[in-house]
C-alpha cells in the first residue's frame, strides 16, 4: 500500500478523539432511552448521475406520471435504503410517493414484496435543487443478483435534469400514482433512469463496497438489454460464488463518453447538446459518486481513452491532454482515495485501433494509450494494477480488441469481453479488511508495509 505514515496518523487520529470524546461525555438523564448503533450500510446498486442534454436535444418531461425503474442487486441485505436524486436540477423536485418492492417479471412486483419508502417519516419529499434524498430503511428482504423495482410518483410537470441515459435496461413510465400496483398497463418504455442513483442495504461488520469508475465501456455501452452484463455485473457473480465475499457490493459508476480531466462538452453540430449526458470528470465526480457510495472500501479506475480520443471528435480540440496531464489526474484520484482510507485499483485502458468513430483512433493517440498503460502496470503507485488491456486484445493483433470479444465497434467489448474483464481481476483484492474496521485495516496494512 502507498499510503504515508502521516496519512494514517491523521486517520487515526479521528477515531482515537471520538474514543475520548465519548469517555468524558455525561452520563444520559435517568429515564433516557439508550442510543442503539444503527446498521451500516453496503451499496447493492448504484449509477452515476448527469445533466440531461441541451438543445437542440430534446429533454424528457413527466407530468402526473409513475417511473417504474428495475434495477439489479450485488450483495443481499434484510432492510433497504433507496437514494434519490436531484443533484442536476434547477428547481426543487416534488416526489409525491416512492415504493421499492422485488420485481417478478416486467412492470410486475412480487406479491407481499411492495414497501412504501418514506423520508424522514413523510411519505412525499420535496428535493433541493443540487441535493439528493436518502429514504428511511424499510424492512424487506433482498436476495443478491436479483431485480429491485422503484416506483416513484412525480405529481407535477418535471423536466427530467438528474438522470442516466444509458441503462440498458427497460424501465416503464404510467399515468398517474401507480407506485403500489402489482403490474402497470399502457407503459411506455425508457432505457435511462431518472432521479434514482442507488439501493443500499443494511450490511454486518464484513461488508463492503467496490465502486467501479470509468467510462462507457464500465457502464456496458454495446452489451445486452436487460442482460446485466456489464463487467459490474460480472464481477458481482463471481463475488456472491465465493461464501467468503458474498457481502461485497458492486456498484457502477460509469458514464458513458466520461473523462479523467474534463466535464462534458458537445462540439458545434450534430454533438451539440451531448455535453451534460457526458457527465463531470472523473476529478469533479470523485467524491460524490465514489467516496460517498455507502460501505465503499475500494475503487477501480478505469479511464483516460476519452481524454485520449475525444478532443476534435466530440469534443473541444483544445481540450488535448498529455500523458503527463493524465497521470496527474490519477494521481489526484489515487491521493483523495487514500486519504479516506480506501483501495484505489488502476485498470488499464483496452485497446481501440480501427475503432469506427472517424478520428478517435490515431497512431499518436495509440502511443499515449501504450504510454498511460505502463505508467499504470509499473509506476507503484496504484495499490494493485487490473490489466483489462491484456484481457481484451488480440496477441495476434494487441493494438485491437480480440475480435470474439468486440461489439463491432472496435471499441467497446461485447458480453464475451466483459466477463472476460471481470475474470481477469484477482478476488484476492477484495479480502483485505473484511471483518474489521476500515481503520484496523489501515492499521494492519501500514504495520505491515
Amino acid at each position: 500500500m502507498n499510503r504515508s505514515k502521516s496519512t494514517v496518523g491523521r486517520l487515526l487520529a479521528v477515531p482515537a478523539a471520538a474514543v475520548l470524546a465519548v469517555a468524558l461525555a455525561p452520563a444520559a438523564p435517568a429515564g433516557a432511552a439508550a442510543a442503539v448503533p444503527g446498521p451500516g450500510w453496503v451499496g447493492t446498486w448504484g449509477t452515476a448521475p448527469t445533466g440531461a442534454a441541451l438543445p437542440p436535444l430534446p429533454v424528457t418531461v413527466l407530468d402526473d406520471q409513475t417511473l417504474r425503474q428495475i434495477v439489479h442487486t450485488s450483495v443481499a441485505g434484510r432492510s433497504v435504503r433507496v437514494r434519490l436524486s436531484n443533484e442536476f436540477g434547477a428547481q426543487p423536485l416534488l416526489v409525491g410517493e416512492a415504493h421499492v418492492a422485488r420485481r417478478a417479471a416486467g412492470t410486475e412486483i412480487a406479491s407481499g414484496s411492495d414497501r412504501r419508502l418514506s423520508f424522514g417519516g413523510r411519505s412525499s419529499v420535496t428535493i433541493p435543487p443540487g441535493a439528493p434524498a436518502l429514504s428511511d430503511p424499510v424492512g424487506l428482504t433482498v436476495p443478491a443478483l436479483s431485480d429491485l423495482a422503484v416506483s416513484i410518483y412525480l405529481p407535477q410537470r418535471t423536466p427530467a435534469t438528474t438522470l442516466h441515459t444509458s441503462a440498458f435496461q427497460q424501465n416503464y413510465v404510467a399515468a398517474g400514482n401507480v407506485t403500489g400496483a402489482t403490474s402497470l398497463t399502457n407503459t411506455s418504455i425508457t432505457t435511462s433512469w431518472y432521479f434514482l442513483t442507488g439501493v443500499s442495504v443494511a450490511a454486518s461488520a464484513r461488508g463492503a463496497s467496490i465502486v467501479a469508475l470509468g467510462d462507457s465501456i464500465t457502464d456496458g455501452f454495446n452489451t445486452t438489454l436487460d442482460a446485466n452484463h456489464r463487467w459490474p455485473d460480472f464481477l458481482a457473480r463471481r463475488l456472491q460464488a465465493r461464501p467468503e465475499l458474498r457481502q461485497v457490493g458492486v456498484l457502477n459508476k460509469g458514464v458513458g463518453g466520461n473523462r479523467l480531466l474534463h466535464d462534458g462538452r458537445g462540439l458545434p453540430g450534430p454533438f451539440e447538446g451531448f455535453g451534460p449526458i457526458l457527465g463531470p470528470s472523473a476529478l469533479a465526480r470523485f467524491d460524490r459518486d465514489v467516496l460517498a457510495q455507502p460501505g465503499v472500501r475500494y475503487v477501480v479506475v478505469l479511464l483516460g481513452i476519452n481524454d485520449i480520443g475525444l478532443p476534435g471528435v466530440f469534443g473541444p480540440p483544445e481540450e488535448e491532454v498529455t500523458v503527463a496531464d493524465m497521470i496527474a489526474g490519477y494521481r489526484q484520484l489515487i491521493a483523495r482515495a487514500h486519504d479516506s482510507g480506501l483501495s484505489a485499483y488502476g485498470a488499464t485502458v483496452t485497446p481501440f485501433e480501427g475503432t469506427v468513430f472517424p478520428g478517435y483512433y490515431t497512431a499518436a493517440r495509440e502511443a499515449k494509450r501504450l504510454a498511460v498503460n505502463r505508467w499504470i502496470q509499473t509506476s507503484g503507485e496504484w495499490d494493485a494494477v487490473i490489466d483489462f488491456d491484456r484481457a481484451v486484445r488480440d496477441p495476434g493483433h494487441p493494438l485491437r480488441l480480440l475480435p470474439r470479444y468486440d461489439s463491432g465497434d472496435h471499441l467497446h467489448p461485447n458480453d464475451a469481453g466483459m466477463r472476460a474483464m471481470a475474470d481477469a481481476i484477482p478476488l484476492s483484492l477484495f479480502r483485505q479488511g473484511l471483518g474489521q474496521s476500515p481503520w484496523a485495516a489501515l492499521v494492519a496494512a501500514w504495520l505491515t508495509r
